[in-house]
């Protein structure tokens, strides 16, 4: 049986990714950081292991006999040839046969993204790839924005009047799982939007219908949002790629929707109104 290691483990999309493959009966090893505990982390028979990206000690235990891999990058890095590229030059070493990558909408065109210079070295290595080019996360406005729609009731960031075609890190996990367990996924490409594309505007009426209170989108100036979320504790690095991220919308740029998740899935995708029904406990 394959092994398959799953980078941001503990986080929304890998542990997800984690439970479903074991779920599937998958062999996982799910990455934890060195710090942590891994007694009870995950349900199932799942191996945990010491892994960071900034310790190339512990690339290599964690990568050996490891035939596929889920890769993710974390928020904070952009220095993505120091951080990312010596994790795929010791998959390659280790016999990787396979990368799942969780890229981003668009970002073969548009190379400020790190994501783009992830997708390069993947290729550059030869290893077979699937790259998994989501659009907005629904789950960052329950996690990076929770405490501005919480705490004044606004959707605070500066995408313009441009549309999303949001999706939730559940569709995104569900389309990973399928890829790594599945035969055929090798050398693709999957651009995975929701079925529909919506400005904030119209994200903010629906969080007002299913929380009972008023939500409002502001549109604020990159500059009040940097100031916005610098006084949140982000660092300058993460501020900056989510500017580029909201930049790409207000130009109208991540409006597209594909058929690929729901293709994958076999199912609909999960609507903005049933993700905020979900989550809704964490803005109350």
């Amino acid at each position: 049986m394959s092994t398959i290691f799953v980078t941001g483990a503990t986080g929304n999309v890998g542990s997800e990714v984690v439970r479903l493959l074991a779920q599937d009966g998958a062999s996982v090893r799910a990455a934890i950081f060195p710090t942590q505990k891994p007694r009870d982390m995950f349900d199932g028979n799942v191996e945990t292991v010491p892994f960071d990206f900034g310790d190339k000690s512990t690339h290599v235990p964690a990568l050996d006999g490891v035939t596929k891999l889920f890769l993710m990058r974390p928020p904070a890095i952009s220095d993505t040839a120091r951080y990312i590229d010596p994790v795929i030059a010791q998959a390659r070493a280790s016999g990787v046969s396979q990368i799942v990558f969780l890229s981003l909408l668009g970002a073969e065109k548009n190379p400020v993204v790190p994501h783009a210079g992830i997708e390069k070295s993947i290729l550059a290595s030869g290893i077979p790839y699937t790259f998994l080019r989501p659009s907005f996360f629904m789950q960052n406005l329950s996690t990076t924005h929770c405490a501005d729609i919480k705490e004044y009731g606004q959707i605070y960031v500066p995408a313009g009047k441009g549309k999303t075609s949001f999706i939730d890190v559940r569709d995104i996990a569900a389309v990973a799982a399928k890829t790594l367990i599945e035969d055929g996924h090798e050398n693709k490409a999957y651009p995975l939007t929701g079925d529909v594309a919506l400005d904030y505007t119209q994200v903010a009426v629906i969080f007002s219908a299913v929380l009972g209170r008023r939500i409002t989108y502001p549109n604020p100036s990159i500059l009040a949002f940097v100031r916005r979320m610098r006084q949140r504790g982000l660092n300058w690095s993460y501020i900056g790629v989510m500017i580029g991220i909201y930049t790409t919308a207000k130009l109208g740029l991540a409006a597209s929707v594909t058929p690929d998740a729901r293709t994958l899935l076999g199912r609909p995708t999960i609507t903005i109104q049933q993700f905020v029904q979900d989550y809704r406990d964490c803005w109350l």
